[in-house]
């Protein structure tokens, strides 16, 4: 930001609680979109099969989309630290292996 005064102190912190403030809203935004397309995917699978079975499946399968979307950092938390504590590969040494030596008769000693 440009000011025309010189005693005015622009603070990062503005810019930080602004930045934050926007990433909640988009991500508000996008869980408000996924759960608008739960609920059409819920309406077009009653609509097509007629059916209440497809209508419950399609109503579970939107609510775990919807809980993952939700859940998204601590999901991300969680894989991260299970990765990271995976068993690390160890490093293997093959030794040379010796070959035996012919005799003079062809055979092997």
């Amino acid at each position: 930001m440009h000011t025309t005064d010189p005693n005015t102190v622009v603070l990062a912190g503005d810019i930080i609680t602004w930045a934050t403030t926007k990433t909640n809203q988009i991500g508000t935004l996008v869980k408000l979109v996924a759960g608008v397309g739960v609920i059409i995917a819920i309406f077009g699978a009653y609509w097509r099969t007629k059916s209440w079975v497809a209508t419950v499946v399609a109503f579970l399968l939107g609510a775990l989309v919807l809980w993952g979307i939700a859940n998204m950092p601590s999901l991300q938390t969680k894989v991260g630290s299970e990765v990271n504590s995976a068993p690390q590969p160890k490093a293997v040494q093959v030794a040379p292996r010796e070959v035996p030596a012919a005799n003079d008769a062809g055979r092997l000693e």
